[in-house]
């Protein structure tokens, strides 16, 4: 009697295609298509999390270049008066600071002044 796997192989190409759900025209149609889909797609999955953390870091350094520039300072002079006052806040704590208490963050960037202003 010869081997059949109808039942195994049926599974395998709907867990395929669940995954391919979504995708225009026969990338979510066709086997063949379907499977370079899923390999390129789960490629740029994984590229794109480490792409994600880069953005957010960036989003993060324009929002207290914004804030710290209308207070007069540059971002690395306010970032090297931090280090100097041994404030020790990450750079999403500082921007979510900068948009959501303003009042707080002013504290900050004159603390970095005296900071600097002493240790010059």
């Amino acid at each position: 009697m010869r081997a059949r796997y109808g039942k195994a192989r049926h599974r395998a190409k709907k867990r395929l295609f669940k995954e391919a759900r979504g995708n225009f025209g026969g990338r979510s149609k066709l086997l063949r298509t379907v499977k370079e889909t899923i390999i390129r797609s789960r490629a740029y999955a994984t590229r794109d999390r480490r792409v994600r953390k880069r953005e957010f870091r960036a989003l993060w350094i324009t929002r207290i270049t914004a804030a710290v520039r209308e207070r007069g300072l540059s971002y690395s002079a306010f970032m090297h008066g931090l280090s100097l006052a041994s404030i020790a806040l990450n750079r999403k704590q500082l921007s979510e600071l900068a948009v959501q208490n303003p009042e707080v963050f002013s504290e900050l960037v004159e603390a970095s002044k005296k900071a600097r202003a002493s240790a010059a």
